[in-house]
């Protein structure tokens, strides 16, 4: 009887190390760390919300839609704590803690489709161990993007993202898209992957950018840079993003989010009506 008490704990240890668990909420971990400027669409994690479907990671949290098969944003938080030696880890797969029964995008979804695996949470972003590194490789975190837009545009963005934090800066980031078509490498599509993914026209990202300190919310001031950014999902996009910058208020516009909701109205009121003139190198 013994023994066989203690084939059937290897068996369920095996299969735990070999299953994807989503993480537990605590709010002493990373995970609350990544909404410190609310949750924009009031995401759930009831599955009948399915294209509001909320998904906490330790390094971020998104909102994920069932039907389009890819977030609708993802939040997440940036300083030199983040920031290590992590090689890139290129190991794309499928989430498996969706929702039994669900569709799981699978990595090869966008092969030949002329539209980059984008990363919301990029890569460089999470490289203080592997794990973390991994874990922005989910299909979960990925949009079919342009590939000019994707290796151009959005990495100049995310490189100078992270300037900022070289230089003494902690960065909250909102990355979103909406809208359906977009022209890849291949021409205009509005879905891939048989209809099961789609393709969005515009993505969007919002940085707060705050020097180095604790209790962030209370430091955001009406003068507290904030870049907010709009592109077109095409592949005659310019490299330069600073020429795609908004305002908040345009992307809550056209998107429905309320972003930026924890901070006092004053506040949120003003940074959001405000597009930013900030350096971009």
């Amino acid at each position: 009887m013994r023994n066989k008490l203690l084939y059937l704990i290897l068996i369920l240890v095996v299969a735990c190390k070999e299953t994807e668990v989503a993480p537990t909420k605590t709010t002493d971990t990373p995970l609350s760390l990544h909404l410190t400027l609310g949750n924009p669409s009031n995401a759930t994690i009831d599955v009948s919300n399915a294209n509001n479907y909320l998904i906490e990671k330790p390094q971020y949290v998104l909102s994920y839609s069932k039907d389009r098969g890819t977030p609708n944003w993802v939040s997440w938080h940036v300083n030199k704590d983040w920031l290590g030696s992590a090689q890139r880890q290129d190991d794309f797969r499928a989430d498996n803690t969706l929702p039994a029964g669900w569709y799981r995008v699978p990595a090869t979804a966008y092969t030949g489709t002329g539209f980059d695996r984008g990363h919301n949470t990029p890569s460089a972003d999470r490289t203080k161990t592997e794990q973390d590194n991994s874990a922005t490789f989910l299909m979960t975190n990925m949009i079919p993007q342009a590939p000019t837009n994707n290796r151009e545009t959005w990495e100049n963005l995310e490189s100078y993202t992270r300037r900022l934090v070289q230089a003494g800066n902690e960065v909250y980031v909102i990355m979103g898209n909406y809208g359906k078509g977009g022209l890849g490498s291949n021409g205009n599509a509005e879905t891939i992957d048989q209809g099961r993914v789609t393709v969005p026209k515009q993505i969007w990202k919002v940085l707060v950018v705050l020097p180095e300190g604790d209790n962030d919310v209370s430091r955001i001031t009406t003068s507290t840079r904030v870049i907010a950014v709009n592109t077109p999902n095409i592949n005659t996009v310019g490299p330069d993003w600073g020429i795609y910058r908004t305002t908040v208020d345009a992307i809550e516009r056209a998107t429905g989010l309320d972003l930026l909701s924890e901070l006092p109205d004053n506040i949120e009121n003003a940074l959001e009506a405000k597009a930013d003139i900030g350096p971009t190198q």
